[in-house]
C-alpha cells in the first residue's frame, strides 16, 4: 500500500508524465528525431532530451514551440 505522501507526489507528477508521453508519442509517430525536432523548434537538443527524460519543467511558450514543430495543437485544460 502506498503512503499518502507517495500518492500526493505521484498525482503531482502525473501531468508532467502525460506531457512527456504525448510529446514522445507524437514525435515517434511522425518519425522525427530529437535533432530534427530541435532544428524545427529552435530548441537545443539537450533541452529536448532533458524534457523527454523528465528533467526539465517546460513553460507554455516552450510547449507551443514543440507543438508547432510537430504540427500539433497544444491544449491546456483545467478539470
Amino acid at each position: 500500500m502506498r503512503s499518502a505522501k507517495f500518492r500526493r507526489a505521484d498525482a503531482t507528477l502525473e501531468v508532467e508524465f502525460q506531457i512527456i508521453n504525448d510529446i514522445l508519442d507524437k514525435r515517434i509517430k511522425k518519425d522525427v528525431t530529437q535533432a530534427e525536432l530541435a532544428r524545427k523548434s529552435g530548441i537545443d537538443q539537450a533541452t529536448l532530451s532533458r524534457l523527454e527524460t523528465g528533467n526539465y519543467n517546460p513553460s507554455i511558450k516552450f510547449l507551443k514551440r514543440v507543438a508547432k514543430a510537430l504540427d500539433a495543437k497544444l491544449t491546456v485544460r483545467l478539470a
